[in-house]
């Protein structure tokens, strides 16, 4: 295990990397927060032999509240400047900062499932959206809660949620009212993929059970298979059936493809090589 200030790091199988968020006692999120945990993604971005990631919290009844809303305004209100442009200019800044921190954990080659208990407030619904897979503990409760706050959801929400359900109007009545709902609604929207009974170790063990079996594919599929899903929802049909031809160009060429063919015939599960450290 490696931790660091606020991230906890397993490796509770081979090829799969467990994160669990560890800042009591609600893993409301500061700055220093969410650069570690950009940091953390981006750490393992880089390493090849990391095949999935599973995001967790480590405290059963709570995945994060979200913002830190004592620190976040302190912050704001310690950017300075006279003029309101000037101003405006360096929030600017740091919201864009803080987009790039939760879009690390969409950007990392892996796949990563989030295990999502307990409340997951505001901030949570952004992190989700990032995550490839989400599954939710029946003892979840959802909000996004930013306009309770006094703001329009900013770091990846809006952008991500609507793509993810295909439901406007539900999406929008979330987003309006920040009412609270339950993961069977969050199932019923696509936004979870799978309801688990239980709490924080139910849902976190279904995670890795589907982590593993990620793990024993041909990383070279699943890398392809990600960064080709997130080619084709922010492109039209045509260009990313061009793109995935480009690419394929290149992978079909992997020795993968050979190992799995020959596994198919011998009847014996593939053995993939891991992908290089970079």
């Amino acid at each position: 295990m490696s931790n660091r200030n606020f991230i906890d790091r397993s490796t509770p199988r081979q090829g799969v990397t467990l994160l669990n968020l560890n800042r009591g006692p609600v893993n409301a999120f500061h700055q220093p927060f969410w650069e570690e945990m950009a940091e953390v993604f981006r750490e393992i971005g880089k390493d090849g032999d990391i095949k999935v990631i599973v995001l967790a919290s480590t405290f059963p009844k709570c995945f994060t509240t979200g913002l830190d809303l004592r620190a976040a305004t302190s912050s704001m209100l310690a950017i300075d400047a006279s003029d309101p442009s000037r101003k405006a200019r360096r929030l600017r800044d740091y919201v864009i900062q803080f987009q790039s921190c939760i879009s690390a954990i969409e950007e990392v080659p892996q796949p990563v499932i989030g295990a999502v208990h307990g409340i997951a407030f505001g901030l949570a619904i952004d992190i989700l959206c990032a995550c490839d897979i989400r599954y939710a503990a029946t003892s979840t409760l959802f909000s996004i809660k930013e306009v309770d706050v006094g703001l329009a959801a900013d770091v990846g929400t809006l952008a991500r949620i609507p793509k993810i359900t295909g439901n406007q109007s539900a999406v929008r009545e979330l987003a309006y009212t920040a009412r609270n709902f339950g993961a069977e609604e969050a199932q019923h929207l696509g936004f979870v993929s799978k309801v688990i009974k239980g709490g924080r170790d139910e849902v976190v063990a279904a995670a890795l059970e589907t982590a593993g079996l990620i793990a024993s594919k041909s990383p070279i599929a699943v890398l392809g298979t990600k960064h080709l899903l997130l080619h084709a929802r922010d492109n039209s049909v045509k260009s990313n059936l061009e793109y995935t031809a480009t690419w394929n160009a290149a992978n079909l060429q992997s020795t993968d493809v050979t190992n799995a063919v020959k596994s198919f015939e011998t009847k014996k599960p593939p053995k993939f090589q891991g992908l290089p450290k970079l």
